[in-house]
This record gives structure tokens, sequence and C-alpha cells, in this order.
């Protein structure tokens, strides 16, 4: 099935009433994309944040004629004649199997490797973690896990206890499991994320040594040889004094999930705690790691 797309420049105040109206007017499906270059890294629990220059995007079957629709939206007042719009045909491709040949096994650091389920294993000797891209944040391909990853696969990790706070996907509870970690606790406020834990866990065969909890549940006293935080920098922030208690002392800790420009503060927050380690960077992005005292 062949499709026309619809994109149109408007500000952040309009752009859900224009997506509503669209939808109205026919459109199977909306995006929002960033006009300008005005990354939103932290928007508030429970917010969808918009840019000043917000592109809404409308999807139409390719049969429909959009001139009404365009002639309708010029007598918005919100919208003038001169509004920024283009129309453009979508070729007709199997979205699915193009979603997922992006997707390809990644190493990280000497032993580790993340394996989409449907690609061969590209070493039968490594230490290989089955995961596919779900609903839960965290696939290795974003610079944060990435950095977690590699500091993960330079520990020895045998008889040690690790904690993954902010547990997402699984990824990095998962891939200390698969490293050698006796037993990993994983941390989570979202149920989406304890139930994409679980089912990569089982996937891997190592869901008899992952508790998982959300912060409620969690046992009184947990504390672990390493923890694992891959948030972001306000909650890293907030919960600095909560995080630093699981740690057993000369126990290690790694913080990832916050910018270049965010990382002095958030170590030297920590160094009351633990002994700071010099950050580490990949693109804006910084990992921070740790010795607790």
């Amino acid at each position: 099935m062949a499709w026309i797309q619809l994109r149109i420049h408007t500000g952040k105040q309009e752009a859900e009433l224009l997506s509503d109206l669209l939808m109205e007017l026919g459109s199977v499906s909306i995006t929002f994309e960033d006009g300008q270059d005005e990354p939103i890294f932290e928007p508030k629990l429970g917010e969808t944040p918009l840019w000043s220059d917000t592109v809404v995007i409308a999807l139409f079957d390719a049969a429909m004629d959009l001139a009404p629709i365009i002639d309708m939206l010029k007598t918005l007042p919100y919208l003038d004649d001169n509004f920024a719009h283009k129309v453009e045909q979508i070729e007709d491709k199997d979205w699915v199997r193009e979603w997922m040949d992006n997707f390809h096994p990644i190493q990280f650091g000497e032993r580790l490797w993340i394996c989409p389920s449907w690609r061969e294993v590209p070493d039968e000797n490594a230490v290989n973690v089955i995961l596919d891209p779900g609903l839960a944040f965290g696939t290795g391909t974003h610079p944060t896990t990435a950095l977690c990853l590699e500091w993960l696969d330079s520990l020895q990790l045998h008889d040690k206890d690790v904690i993954d706070f902010g547990c997402g996907s699984g990824i990095l509870a998962v891939a200390a499991l698969k490293l050698g970690a006796k037993e990993v606790t994983g941390v989570d406020i979202d149920y989406q994320a304890i139930d994409a834990s679980k089912a990569n866990a089982e996937r891997n065969g190592v869901a008899e040594q992952l508790a998982l909890y959300l912060p409620e549940d969690q046992p009184e006293g947990l504390m672990a040889d390493v923890l694992v935080a891959n948030i972001l920098a306000g909650p890293l922030r907030e919960l600095a004094p909560l995080i630093a208690e699981k740690v057993r002392h000369g126990g290690v800790l790694a913080l990832s999930g916050l910018l270049r420009e965010q990382a002095e503060e958030i170590s030297q927050c920590y160094s009351q705690w633990f002994d700071m380690d010099e950050a580490v960077h990949k693109e804006d992005w910084t990992r921070l790691t740790g010795v607790r005292k």
C-alpha cells in the first residue's frame, strides 16, 4: 500500500490541536519531530514535551486528495496562508523488515556481544546476550547503555552481587549475569520495564538469578558489590544518598544517563561517599565510576 505524507511546521502550543484535527481528517498516524536543534533530554514524568518549532507529520492513504485539507488548514487562526508545509510520496516497503535490518550484533569491550534474536551470533565463544528492541529503553545502541556495558565487561563479576538501578529492558542486568555475576537485583519505577527485564532474562537463561522490584517493593537493607544506574542526571542527584547506601564498602558504582556538562556536578555529589574516577565520555554523554569509601 502506498502512502502520502504531509509535513507541517507549527509551534508547540498548536501541535497537539493540529494533530487531533488531522486525525479527524483521515490521517492514519501522526508523528512529532524537532524542527530545529532543540533536544529535550530530561522531560518531567508523564510529560510529552514539544519544541518551539515542531514538525507535525501526518500519514494518509496515497489515494486521498490533500488539496482540500490544505485549503482548510489555511483558514485556521494559528496557521496563515503561507504556513510551512510539504507533501511527500512514501515508497511502499516491508516496514517490519526495514526496521529489523537496522539492528545488528554489537560488541562491547572484549567479551560481550548484544545480538538481536533474528541475527546469527558472530562469536559462539563470546558472552552473548540475546535482546530485541522493545518498549523499555535499552538496546545497546544508545551511548549511555554502551558506556555501562563496556564497564561491566571490564569487571570481574564472579561471585558478585549486582544492582541494576533503573533496569529498563534489563540489558545491563542480563549482561552482568552472563558475565558471571552471582545474582542481580533490578529496580525500576515502570512495571513495563519489570516485565521486559523478566522476559529478556528468561530468553537468556538467567531468570532464576534475577530479582526484580518496583521501588516500593524492594527489600529493606538491599546492598550489592556492584551498582549500575543508567538513568538521568536529575534522579541521580536526588537519589544519591539512597543509591550510595546500596553499595557495600569497597564496592563499585557506575552512573550514566548524564551529559558532559552535568558530569562534574554529579561527580562532586557522589564524592562524599565514593572515590570517583575520571569521567568517560561517548559523544555528548558521560559515565562516572567510583569505589565506595
